[in-house]
Protein backbone atom coordinates (compact mmCIF):
# COMPACT_ATOMS: atom_id res chain seq x y z
CA UNK A 1 0.00 0.00 0.00
CA UNK A 2 1.57 3.47 -1.35
CA UNK A 3 -0.93 5.53 0.83
CA UNK A 4 -4.23 7.29 -0.23
CA UNK A 5 -6.59 9.50 0.27
CA UNK A 6 -10.06 8.55 1.95
CA UNK A 7 -13.52 10.55 1.74
CA UNK A 8 -16.18 9.57 4.01
CA UNK A 9 -19.77 11.56 4.47
CA UNK A 10 -22.21 11.36 7.15
CA UNK A 11 -24.89 13.67 6.00
CA UNK A 12 -23.89 17.08 5.37
CA UNK A 13 -20.48 16.90 6.49
CA UNK A 14 -17.56 14.87 4.62
CA UNK A 15 -14.36 13.84 6.12
CA UNK A 16 -10.67 13.34 4.44
CA UNK A 17 -8.28 11.29 5.64
CA UNK A 18 -4.65 10.73 4.44
CA UNK A 19 -3.79 7.40 4.81
CA UNK A 20 -0.30 6.17 4.66
CA UNK A 21 0.34 5.37 8.47
CA UNK A 22 3.19 3.62 7.73
CA UNK A 23 5.08 6.66 6.79
CA UNK A 24 2.98 9.00 9.67
CA UNK A 25 0.80 9.98 6.57
CA UNK A 26 3.52 11.65 4.52
CA UNK A 27 1.85 12.20 0.83
CA UNK A 28 2.69 10.63 -2.34
CA UNK A 29 2.13 12.18 -5.81
CA UNK A 30 -0.80 10.14 -5.85
CA UNK A 31 -2.14 11.43 -2.57
CA UNK A 32 -1.50 15.01 -3.46
CA UNK A 33 -3.03 14.59 -7.15
CA UNK A 34 -5.85 12.05 -5.40
CA UNK A 35 -6.35 14.60 -2.56
CA UNK A 36 -6.88 17.52 -4.55
CA UNK A 37 -9.49 16.00 -7.03
CA UNK A 38 -11.39 15.05 -3.94
CA UNK A 39 -11.54 18.47 -2.39
CA UNK A 40 -12.32 19.99 -5.96
CA UNK A 41 -15.39 17.80 -5.96
CA UNK A 42 -16.85 18.52 -2.50
CA UNK A 43 -16.45 22.13 -2.69
CA UNK A 44 -19.32 22.21 -5.68
CA UNK A 45 -21.45 19.56 -3.77
CA UNK A 46 -23.29 22.20 -2.45
CA UNK A 47 -25.41 19.28 -0.01
CA UNK A 48 -22.04 19.76 2.12
CA UNK A 49 -22.18 22.08 4.86
CA UNK A 50 -18.50 20.97 6.38
CA UNK A 51 -15.42 19.10 5.19
CA UNK A 52 -12.65 17.83 7.98
CA UNK A 53 -9.20 16.78 7.54
CA UNK A 54 -7.41 14.39 9.37
CA UNK A 55 -4.49 11.39 9.23
CA UNK A 56 -5.33 7.84 9.48
CA UNK A 57 -4.94 6.62 13.06
CA UNK A 58 -3.23 8.93 15.44
CA UNK A 59 0.43 9.18 15.43
CA UNK A 60 -0.33 11.49 12.81
CA UNK A 61 -1.91 14.42 10.85
CA UNK A 62 0.43 14.17 8.04
CA UNK A 63 4.32 13.96 8.62
CA UNK A 64 4.79 16.38 4.91
CA UNK A 65 5.60 15.23 1.34
CA UNK A 66 7.13 11.84 1.22
CA UNK A 67 11.02 12.34 0.57
CA UNK A 68 11.38 8.70 -0.56
CA UNK A 69 10.13 9.54 -3.88
CA UNK A 70 11.88 12.60 -3.97
CA UNK A 71 14.71 10.83 -6.14
CA UNK A 72 12.60 10.20 -8.98
CA UNK A 73 9.96 12.66 -9.21
CA UNK A 74 11.67 15.49 -7.56
CA UNK A 75 15.39 15.60 -8.35
CA UNK A 76 15.62 18.57 -11.04
CA UNK A 77 15.23 22.20 -10.92
CA UNK A 78 12.07 20.94 -13.48
CA UNK A 79 10.68 18.79 -11.91
CA UNK A 80 10.99 20.08 -8.36
CA UNK A 81 9.21 23.18 -9.65
CA UNK A 82 6.54 20.79 -11.30
CA UNK A 83 6.37 18.69 -7.64
CA UNK A 84 5.38 22.17 -6.02
CA UNK A 85 3.99 24.61 -8.38
CA UNK A 86 1.19 21.83 -9.51
CA UNK A 87 0.77 19.06 -6.80
CA UNK A 88 1.56 20.65 -3.75
CA UNK A 89 0.38 24.11 -4.65
CA UNK A 90 -2.64 22.41 -6.17
CA UNK A 91 -3.58 21.16 -2.88
CA UNK A 92 -3.22 23.75 -0.96
CA UNK A 93 -5.32 26.16 -3.49
CA UNK A 94 -8.12 23.30 -3.31
CA UNK A 95 -8.14 23.35 0.69
CA UNK A 96 -7.60 27.26 0.54
CA UNK A 97 -10.61 27.94 -2.24
CA UNK A 98 -13.31 25.08 -1.37
CA UNK A 99 -16.22 26.93 -0.73
CA UNK A 100 -17.87 24.74 2.83
CA UNK A 101 -16.00 25.73 5.90
CA UNK A 102 -13.01 22.98 6.51
CA UNK A 103 -11.61 21.49 9.88
CA UNK A 104 -8.48 19.69 10.75
CA UNK A 105 -8.18 17.41 13.05
CA UNK A 106 -4.81 17.15 14.60
CA UNK A 107 -3.15 14.22 16.07
CA UNK A 108 0.82 13.61 16.45
CA UNK A 109 2.97 14.79 13.63
CA UNK A 110 1.87 17.72 11.60
CA UNK A 111 4.92 18.79 9.78
CA UNK A 112 5.93 19.90 6.36
CA UNK A 113 3.46 19.97 3.83
CA UNK A 114 0.95 18.47 6.16
CA UNK A 115 1.44 21.88 8.23
CA UNK A 116 0.77 23.50 5.29
CA UNK A 117 -2.41 21.84 4.40
CA UNK A 118 -3.67 22.13 7.95
CA UNK A 119 -2.53 25.92 7.86
CA UNK A 120 -5.16 26.30 4.61
CA UNK A 121 -7.97 25.06 6.60
CA UNK A 122 -10.49 27.56 8.54
CA UNK A 123 -10.28 25.74 12.48
CA UNK A 124 -7.23 24.04 13.55
CA UNK A 125 -7.74 21.32 16.31
CA UNK A 126 -5.07 19.48 18.41
CA UNK A 127 -4.61 17.05 20.73
CA UNK A 128 -1.92 17.47 22.92
CA UNK A 129 0.19 14.95 20.88
CA UNK A 130 0.62 16.97 18.28
CA UNK A 131 4.07 18.25 17.00
CA UNK A 132 4.85 20.86 14.66
CA UNK A 133 7.02 22.05 12.37
CA UNK A 134 8.99 22.57 8.57
CA UNK A 135 12.40 21.06 9.39
CA UNK A 136 13.18 21.47 5.33
CA UNK A 137 16.56 23.69 6.52
CA UNK A 138 18.07 19.88 7.20
CA UNK A 139 17.53 18.92 3.41
CA UNK A 140 19.44 21.64 2.29
CA UNK A 141 16.03 23.12 0.19
CA UNK A 142 14.08 26.33 0.50
CA UNK A 143 10.14 26.26 1.02
CA UNK A 144 8.03 27.29 -2.19
CA UNK A 145 6.28 30.82 -2.71
CA UNK A 146 3.05 29.21 -3.03
CA UNK A 147 3.66 27.25 0.42
CA UNK A 148 5.66 30.13 2.22
CA UNK A 149 2.29 32.23 1.23
CA UNK A 150 -0.20 29.55 2.80
CA UNK A 151 1.93 29.68 5.97
CA UNK A 152 2.86 33.34 6.47
CA UNK A 153 -0.74 35.01 6.87
CA UNK A 154 -1.86 32.75 9.56
CA UNK A 155 1.67 32.73 11.86
CA UNK A 156 3.30 36.23 11.17
CA UNK A 157 6.68 37.21 9.79
CA UNK A 158 8.52 36.82 12.92
CA UNK A 159 7.04 33.24 13.52
CA UNK A 160 7.57 32.26 9.87
CA UNK A 161 11.29 33.03 10.22
CA UNK A 162 11.50 30.87 13.08
CA UNK A 163 9.61 28.18 12.11
CA UNK A 164 11.69 28.02 8.59
CA UNK A 165 14.90 29.60 9.97
CA UNK A 166 15.57 27.43 13.28
CA UNK A 167 13.77 24.15 11.83
CA UNK A 168 12.49 23.40 14.91
CA UNK A 169 9.62 20.92 15.82
CA UNK A 170 7.01 22.39 18.50
CA UNK A 171 4.42 20.37 20.76
CA UNK A 172 0.78 21.44 21.01
CA UNK A 173 1.09 23.71 23.49
CA UNK A 174 3.70 26.17 22.17
CA UNK A 175 1.26 26.13 18.46
CA UNK A 176 -1.37 27.16 20.58
CA UNK A 177 0.63 29.98 22.14
CA UNK A 178 1.95 31.57 18.72
CA UNK A 179 -1.71 31.72 17.27
CA UNK A 180 -1.34 28.14 14.93
CA UNK A 181 -4.44 26.71 17.02
CA UNK A 182 -7.98 27.30 17.04
CA UNK A 183 -8.77 25.03 20.10
CA UNK A 184 -6.12 22.62 21.99
CA UNK A 185 -7.56 19.70 23.97
CA UNK A 186 -6.58 16.59 25.58
CA UNK A 187 -6.11 13.90 22.89
CA UNK A 188 -8.79 11.43 24.41
CA UNK A 189 -10.91 14.49 23.49
CA UNK A 190 -9.94 15.36 20.35
CA UNK A 191 -13.17 13.44 18.40
CA UNK A 192 -15.66 14.74 20.64
CA UNK A 193 -14.64 18.17 20.50
CA UNK A 194 -14.06 18.01 16.65
CA UNK A 195 -17.11 16.62 16.33
CA UNK A 196 -18.81 19.40 18.36
CA UNK A 197 -17.63 22.17 16.01
CA UNK A 198 -18.34 20.44 13.48
CA UNK A 199 -21.69 20.55 14.60
CA UNK A 200 -21.72 24.31 15.64
CA UNK A 201 -21.04 25.14 12.28
CA UNK A 202 -23.63 22.58 10.74
CA UNK A 203 -26.31 24.35 12.83
CA UNK A 204 -25.20 27.84 11.18
CA UNK A 205 -27.07 28.84 7.75
CA UNK A 206 -24.41 27.21 5.10
CA UNK A 207 -24.54 30.25 2.70
CA UNK A 208 -23.50 32.51 5.29
CA UNK A 209 -20.73 29.89 6.10
CA UNK A 210 -19.73 30.39 2.42
CA UNK A 211 -20.38 34.21 1.49
CA UNK A 212 -18.16 34.53 5.16
CA UNK A 213 -15.49 32.27 3.60
CA UNK A 214 -15.79 34.27 0.30
CA UNK A 215 -16.12 37.97 2.27
CA UNK A 216 -12.58 37.00 4.47
CA UNK A 217 -10.81 36.20 1.00
CA UNK A 218 -11.87 39.34 -0.62
CA UNK A 219 -10.38 41.39 1.55
CA UNK A 220 -7.37 39.51 2.44
CA UNK A 221 -4.29 41.51 1.63
CA UNK A 222 -2.59 39.60 -1.75
CA UNK A 223 0.68 39.94 -2.41
CA UNK A 224 2.01 41.26 -5.77
CA UNK A 225 1.93 38.34 -8.47
CA UNK A 226 5.38 36.73 -8.97
CA UNK A 227 7.68 36.83 -11.55
CA UNK A 228 8.44 33.68 -14.02
CA UNK A 229 12.63 34.84 -12.64
CA UNK A 230 11.49 35.18 -8.87
CA UNK A 231 10.05 31.49 -9.41
CA UNK A 232 12.45 30.24 -10.94
CA UNK A 233 15.51 31.39 -8.45
CA UNK A 234 12.98 29.74 -6.08
CA UNK A 235 14.63 26.30 -6.72
CA UNK A 236 17.80 27.38 -7.09
CA UNK A 237 19.07 25.15 -4.18
CA UNK A 238 18.61 22.14 -6.63
CA UNK A 239 21.99 23.21 -8.19
CA UNK A 240 23.67 23.21 -4.48
CA UNK A 241 25.92 20.55 -3.26
CA UNK A 242 24.13 21.02 0.52
CA UNK A 243 20.76 19.75 -1.14
CA UNK A 244 22.22 16.78 -2.30
CA UNK A 245 23.71 16.28 1.06
CA UNK A 246 20.41 17.06 3.02
CA UNK A 247 18.64 14.37 0.64
CA UNK A 248 21.01 11.56 1.39
CA UNK A 249 21.79 12.36 4.86
CA UNK A 250 17.71 11.88 5.20
CA UNK A 251 17.75 8.62 3.25
CA UNK A 252 20.87 7.25 5.39
CA UNK A 253 19.26 8.65 8.77
CA UNK A 254 22.25 10.52 9.52
CA UNK A 255 23.63 13.96 10.39
CA UNK A 256 23.92 16.33 7.31
CA UNK A 257 27.41 18.31 6.96
CA UNK A 258 26.44 21.44 5.24
CA UNK A 259 29.15 23.24 3.34
CA UNK A 260 27.36 26.40 1.79
CA UNK A 261 27.68 25.99 -1.76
Amino acid sequence: MNGEILVTREGPVATVTLSNPVKLNALTVAMWREFTAALQQLSGDDSLRCVVLRGAGTEAFAAGADIAEFATVRNSRAQGRAYHRELVHGALRAVGECRHPTVAMIHGACAGGGLELACQCDLRIAGHSARFGVPINRLGFAIAYDELAALLPLVGRAVALEILVEGRVWGAEEAQAKGLLTRLVPDPELAAETQATVRRICDGAPLVARWHKQFIRRLAPQPAALSEAEIDANFDYFDTEDYRIGYDAFMRKTRPRFTGR
